[in-house]
């Protein structure tokens, strides 16, 4: 546990704590009355709440919208499922800026609710909280359908075979038992608009901002770090709040799984009412999903003189100023910097996943608690915070390349730990203690006995690290050089220039950048058992 330790302590908590206490330290006296000047302000106030209920409103819409599938994924067999379940999670480790970008091109100007019916959503709450449903309708449908694939479906029978109707049924003995993955999926999905950035900051315009967005602003743009760091602290704490109510609903739910029969039982639908629910889900996910990746396909093609690859083309430019160099760059440097984090990710989180399940006690379960920070935690923070922090030898990484990958297997860390501790807790602990009396070294147990077991679930792991490093946007946009841009950096440094060609190579872009992620998840769904992990 050594490693990962220091891991999160060099890489995460020091540049975190660095600058924060460059915003609110001068002179070696913290100032912490600046708590009560920030969030005093009328207008941090509007943030904090704007933040608050759209979360709320997010989180409700999903659940109200994704639970139907969950269902269908749980008891329904029809051929395409395991394509569909791609295409739901695709959402999901698709970068902000490029979901942002589906949905401007859907409901912003010259979109398809304005070519159709004349219809501007853009800039407006709606936006938001479709995007948000867009990116998190894969949280619940794995979560919760996971859950309810392993319930017992006769139990809910026998409750109707004593006169319950199919409504009292399922409210209780369905419900109670779904009851803790649906309150973990919420607060995962709480947790993810709580903190949202890229998708604010498109859709949003200057009229909205969520915490994450103010810490942009106030950093980047007013280089008011004593407010940042304020808002920084406001926000660990809430998110530090969730994901100890998440732990506990987890627990909850893990005693739950233990309770019930855990068969996996699916039946192609039966009778109307099933074969209209499961048209019903197939019909929000090409409303919901495939429209607007659709839509955004198309716009990267839609040029003033009809359909043409011209803004494909433009990528390999160096003219226009936007970069100092082509686009294109982007890509090649994106797979190399999500290449050398997933290999970090993988590492730190394979190890992290492995002590845990060697030990137990408090000590362990917060140290759990805490790799799942950096999902929660400013990334914009996290990113100005390597800058302040990382500057002095021996760590003087600024102009390191490394620099952009160390932030990305922060994020992909928390997803291989999520993936792989499942797996490793299923390993028959009398394995490892029969290859130990035969003289074999921990190093051996771990490689002759665990790594067959776990093979699989390692590729999942290493895939979703991957996914979402390559996505990664709020910390990479402040350390990314202008001469090695990513890929979510390119597509928001055009989106916020003007002019018809910087739109057409956004939108390029991102296509390119959809296609990778899709790819991917393709291959993980290809090689995914019932085991893999929570994601």
């Amino acid at each position: 546990m050594a490693l990962p330790v220091a891991f999160f302590a060099v890489f995460f908590a020091y540049p975190v704590t660095a600058i924060v206490s460059r915003g609110l330290k001068a002179d070696g006296v913290w100032h912490l009355g600046r708590f009560a000047d920030v969030l005093g302000d009328p207008d941090i106030l509007q943030v904090l709440w704007f933040t608050t209920w759209q979360a709320l409103a997010s989180t409700a819409l999903t659940l109200l919208i994704a639970l139907p599938g969950a269902y269908v994924f749980a008891r329904f067999d029809f051929p395409g499922k395991q394509v569909l379940r791609a295409v739901v999670t695709v959402p999901f480790v698709l970068p902000t800026v490029v979901v942002g970008s589906a949905f401007l091109a859907v409901l912003g100007r010259g979109g398809l609710l304005d070519q159709l019916w004349g219809l501007r959503l853009d800039t407006s709450v709606w936006a938001i909280l479709l995007a948000h449903v867009f990116f998190n309708y894969a949280i619940v449908v794995r979560t919760v359908g996971g859950l309810w694939s392993q319930l017992d479906p006769r139990q809910e029978e026998a409750a109707r075979m004593l006169g319950a109707s199919r409504m009292a049924a399922w409210r209780k003995v369905t419900l109670p038992a779904l009851g803790p993955a649906v309150a973990a999926a919420a607060l995962m999905v709480f947790l993810f608009t709580f903190t949202s950035f890229g998708i604010v900051k498109i859709l949003g315009g200057p009229a909205f901002a969520t915490l994450e967005v103010e810490i942009y602003r106030q950093t980047a743009q007013m280089l008011a770090l004593d407010t940042a760091a304020v808002l920084t602290m406001v926000q660990l704490a809430a998110v530090g709040a969730i994901l100890a109510v998440h732990a506990w609903t987890v627990r909850r739910r893990e005693t739950a799984l233990r309770l019930v029969d855990a068969a996996h039982t699916t039946r192609r639908p039966r009778g109307a009412g099933q074969w209209a629910l499961l048209g019903g889900v197939l019909l929000t996910v090409v409303l919901l999903i495939l429209v607007p990746l659709g839509v955004l396909v198309e716009r990267s093609f839609n040029t003033s003189t009809g359909y043409a690859t011209t803004y494909y083309k433009e990528l390999t430019s160096e003219e226009g100023g936007a970069f100092l160099v082509p686009p294109i760059d982007a890509i090649g440097n994106s797979l190399q910097y999500a290449l050398a984090a997933t290999v970090i990710a993988v590492v730190i989180g394979g190890l992290a996943a492995t002590a845990l399940t060697r030990r137990a006690g408090r000590l362990v379960r917060g140290f759990d608690a805490l790799l799942m920070l950096p999902l929660g935690v400013s990334a914009v923070t996290v990113g100005f915070g390597f800058l302040i922090a990382l500057d002095e030898p021996p760590l003087d990484l600024r102009s390191s390349w490394i620099l952009v990958p160390l932030a990305q297997a922060l994020v992909g860390v928390p997803f291989v730990v999520r993936t792989m501790l499942p797996v490793l807790r299923a390993v028959d602990e009398r394995l490892r203690e029969a290859a130990a009396v035969l003289g074999a070294s921990p190093w051996r147990v771990w490689r002759e006995v665990d790594l067959p077991l776990v093979r699989r679930a390692l590729l999942i792991a290493a895939g979703f690290a991957f996914a979402v490093s390559l996505g990664e946007f709020g910390a990479t946009v402040f350390i990314a050089r202008p001469d090695n841009p990513t890929l979510p950096v390119a597509v928001a440094t055009l989106l916020g220039r003007a002019g018809e060609l910087n739109y057409g190579q956004a939108m390029a872009l991102s296509t390119l950048l959809m296609l990778v992620c899709a790819v991917s998840l393709l291959l993980l769904e290809r090689i995914r058992t019932d085991r893999t992990g929570e994601f």
